[in-house]
């Protein structure tokens, strides 16, 4: 059997991890600077149920992505990461670390077309987001 369509032990296909792209604002009290690209990341052998946005300079964070779903419909907040919709169309990410906070805010269709990237590689995973739309 090849790698793709060898099974786990759990009887599942092997799942790929993937990554999307998207393009986020920081939020400051600075001058407005232009988007930022953002890596989106899901990998269910390494990271099950996480996902993981890399920002320019190796700045990563990784947190549930059932977070990211419910945050897309109403606000959340889970540890350091806390996601709520700004209006129809876009998102907004804050994360807490010591050295401060980060609040980030990326349109939301790009957050969606992720999740559903990550539902439809791992079958093992909940059902697909519904449109925030």
């Amino acid at each position: 059997m090849s790698p793709a369509t060898e099974n786990h032990a759990e009887g599942h296909p092997a799942a790929h991890p993937i990554e999307d792209h998207a393009r986020a604002r920081f939020v400051t009290d600075a001058t407005p600077s232009g988007p930022v690209p953002v890596a989106l990341r899901y990998d269910p052998d390494d990271s099950p149920g996480a996902v993981c946005f890399a920002f320019p300079g190796g700045t990563e964070w990784t947190f549930p992505r059932d977070l990211l779903e419910s945050g897309l419909r109403a606000p959340v907040r889970r540890g350091d990461v806390e996601v709520w919709p700004c209006g129809r169309a876009q998102t907004v990410l804050e994360f807490h670390s010591r050295d401060g906070v980060d609040v980030v805010q990326f349109d939301s269709s790009p957050l969606v077309r992720f999740l559903r990237h990550t539902y439809a590689t791992d079958d093992r995973a909940a059902p697909h987001p519904a449109s925030t739309s």
